[in-house]
């Protein structure tokens, strides 16, 4: 389909407006995205349908992964991130780590160490 939104997984989504895991479901959406929330804790988050890991969404591929974890907790998703085959993966200032990128890099991961959220911002501007 021609006329389909770009995906966005956001991994470390969360339900409190005052973080950056929903900043960027809601920003995400602003700007046109499908947005994925991924929240183990929680079923919705700024009104869309919430997962609890990355296996879950429903796509083959996702092309924007947002990430707002601890890198230990990244780590550990790299092989999920790197299942869904995304064009971009952010890992957004305080989720990266040397270690992080290094492995996400090995992984053929188009690694991206900044926030996603002024990328979108600067999109807009």
């Amino acid at each position: 389909m021609t006329d389909s939104k770009p995906t966005v997984a956001i991994l470390g989504a969360s339900r409190d407006p005052r973080k950056f895991g929903y900043r960027s479901v809601v920003s995400h959406l602003r700007h046109g995205y499908e947005v994925y929330p991924i929240n183990p804790h929680a079923n919705e988050i700024a009104g869309v349908i919430a997962y609890p890991s990355l296996d879950h969404v429903p796509l083959p591929t996702i092309e924007r992964i947002s990430v707002y974890l601890p890198a230990e907790t990244g780590l550990i998703l790299l092989d999920q991130i790197a299942a869904k085959h995304p064009r971009e993966v952010w890992f957004n200032p305080g989720s990266e780590s040397s270690e992080l990128l290094e492995r996400a890099e090995s992984l053929g991961l188009p690694v991206i160490a900044a926030c996603s959220l002024i990328d979108l911002e600067s999109r807009s501007s």
